[in-house]
């Protein structure tokens, strides 16, 4: 795919939804951080079904600390590996409270020191609570960049440097949404919805269904 094409697919994106932002619900950068942690192999529905009972009661590290751990695993029971998720949202709060007056840090090498925060993780909270230009390519932007052609790659390492070589400066910020959105909703893994698709005129993709 050539630089034309790829400007041509953000630029889409943009017009289409020029203010993109995750489904998780958050109001400040530690909740989302949490909320990405019970993320993992789990929907955003579900996590902010889960955090709509937590936050209210924990939303800093020292208050999720304190919090009863039973009340904990209740509020997450639902979710995915639920108990691991708990056990890592309080070391990670453990860790927090190490840190200047417990702030989420802003590199990712420290976020990754944080149980249960891996690259991915560390992208969408420096990408959305931050505001770097970072990419997280979870499942959906992985199957996205392969089937459209935009940024073909082995695994999602070797995909996210590609995004950030190929994505165009002026877009880079909200690839990360537009991209998870695009195979949440549209592309999707079992058949995507290349009707209604706004780029399937760029897309290279050659199973195209209609």
């Amino acid at each position: 795919m050539n630089s034309a094409k790829r400007r041509a697919i953000f630029a889409c994106f943009q017009s289409a939804n020029p203010h993109p932002t995750t489904e998780l619900e958050y109001h400040s950068p530690f909740e989302l951080l949490i909320a990405v942690i019970l993320s993992a192999q789990a929907t955003d529905k579900s996590v902010n079904i889960a955090t709509r009972k937590l936050f209210p009661q924990a939303n800093t590290p020292g208050k999720m600390l304190a919090l009863d751990e039973i009340f904990l695993i209740e509020c997450i029971k639902h979710i995915g590996l639920y108990k691991t998720k708990a056990k890592n949202i309080l070391a990670t709060c453990q860790l927090l409270m190490q840190y200047d007056q417990g702030d989420v840090p802003r590199t990712r090498e420290l976020l990754e020191k944080l149980p249960g925060v891996g690259r991915k993780t560390a992208n969408v909270i420096l990408n959305t609570a931050f505001g770097q230009p970072t990419i997280a390519v979870d499942t959906h932007i992985f199957r996205v960049a392969n089937r459209t052609g935009l940024a073909p790659g082995k695994n999602v390492l070797e995909v996210e440097r590609k995004l950030l070589k190929v994505v165009p400066a002026e877009f880079r910020l909200d690839a990360h949404h537009w991209l998870i959105l695009h195979g949440r909703y549209v592309c999707k893994a079992r058949k995507p919805d290349c009707s209604h698709c706004i780029i399937n005129h760029l897309c290279e993709f050659k199973g195209k269904t209609f």
